[in-house]
């Protein structure tokens, strides 16, 4: 066309060189002027998320190094809020980056958390009073939010790193503290501080937060004992309050956890035991 209109070979090149370079152009302002709207204005789109998702992000990247035990479980956590969230039509991509970053305050003190502590004699716990460990414990919500403001995740990230515990009592060292005074305790001493769960995804890593970590614990995981201990986990926290503030119904809740047994009991499954080598049991009994 430009050569038609008696344009020169060089300045048609050249047209053409300009046209594309401005089309580019166009495209890169586009998607930074998108990053810089996102953080302006706090919203969390699809391509905030997926971001999050890297796992060359600084913060994925600490967690695998510093705290392995914590990746570990974090990411069984996103990988079974996504598929509960998707189950009753919640958003299944901030389920999964929030879970991923749930627990991030435990950077601060990652030995103090048990996934962390590897070999014997390394639970730092067993030399501390039950209140000072709680304090530890409970301090990872917090943390985490700090953590989460000087990094700039979305909001709906921070909420889940917020409500994650709930306000739910960590047990372990209520019972330690009973025991050891005879049952003179505030049980309000060790709660987390809250806010319950709200949003869908809030409520949906809450629950897989304590499942995984349940199920992780089983010395026989079978069928049976993870169904019955997924039902267990949501029924208490239903009758503790946990969930009055969610959005969720009782028969999402239902829903929720049939998803979590199912994915569970795929992950957990009875591996087939496989014959022994041929030339192995030659050379063995040789």
């Amino acid at each position: 066309f430009a050569l038609q209109e008696g344009l020169s070979l060089w300045k048609a090149l050249t047209f053409f060189v300009y046209g594309g370079s401005g089309g580019i152009l166009a495209s890169v302002v586009a998607l930074g002027s998108v990053s810089l709207f996102e953080h302006t204005f706090h919203l969390t789109t699809e391509v905030r998320l997926m971001e999050l998702l890297n796992p060359n992000h600084p913060l994925l990247k600490r967690l695998m190094l510093e705290a392995p035990g914590t990746y570990s479980h974090s990411l069984i956590v996103a990988n079974l809020a996504e598929v509960a969230a998707e189950e009753i039509g919640a958003n299944a991509l901030l389920a999964r980056a929030g879970a991923y970053y749930h627990d991030i305050g435990k950077l601060r003190r990652p030995q103090f958390f048990i996934e962390n502590q590897v070999g014997p004699n390394r639970n730092v716990h067993e030399h501390l009073s039950p209140y000072l460990s709680v304090r530890v414990i409970i301090g990872h919500v917090r943390d985490g939010l700090e953590i989460a403001r000087k990094f700039r995740l979305p909001r709906e990230v921070q909420g889940i790193i917020q409500s994650h515990h709930g306000r739910s009592v960590v047990r372990y060292f209520y019972e330690k503290a009973l025991r050891m005074s005879g049952g003179n305790v505030s049980r309000d001493v060790f709660r987390y501080p809250g806010p319950l769960p709200r949003t869908p995804e809030e409520a949906i890593v809450f629950l897989a937060d304590s499942v995984e970590a349940a199920v992780r614990s089983m010395k026989d995981p079978t069928p049976r004992r993870i169904e019955m201990t997924v039902r267990n986990i949501i029924r208490a926290y239903l009758e503790d309050g946990q969930l009055d503030e969610s959005s969720l119904t009782l028969r999402d809740i239902n829903r929720v956890a049939r998803r979590f047994v199912l994915f569970l009991n795929g992950m957990i499954h009875t591996r087939v035991p496989y014959p022994e080598p041929v030339e192995e049991s030659v050379h063995g009994k040789s």
